[in-house]
């Protein structure tokens, strides 16, 4: 069984980490400088792209704690 939640637990903590590294930041950055704006439409495709991703790291994240403490009753 603790094997089992070992490989779930692991594969929980790469998505975790793969969507984190996928969200874009909040700042403008270097962008700003440089005077690059975006349209509407593609912030608008952008934040529902952000929205399912910060969904996706929430979900990852509970069954991230859930899976540790699993693995800390049963072992």
């Amino acid at each position: 069984m603790t094997t089992v939640l070992s490989i779930l637990l692991i594969l929980v903590a790469l998505f975790m980490i793969v969507t984190v590294l996928l969200q874009s930041s909040e700042d403008d950055g270097i962008s700003a400088i440089s005077g690059q704006t975006s349209s509407y439409f593609s912030k608008s495709k952008a934040k529902s792209f952000e929205a399912k991703l910060a969904l996706g790291t929430k979900i990852a994240a509970a069954a991230f704690v859930v899976l540790s403490l699993l693995m800390l009753i049963l072992g």
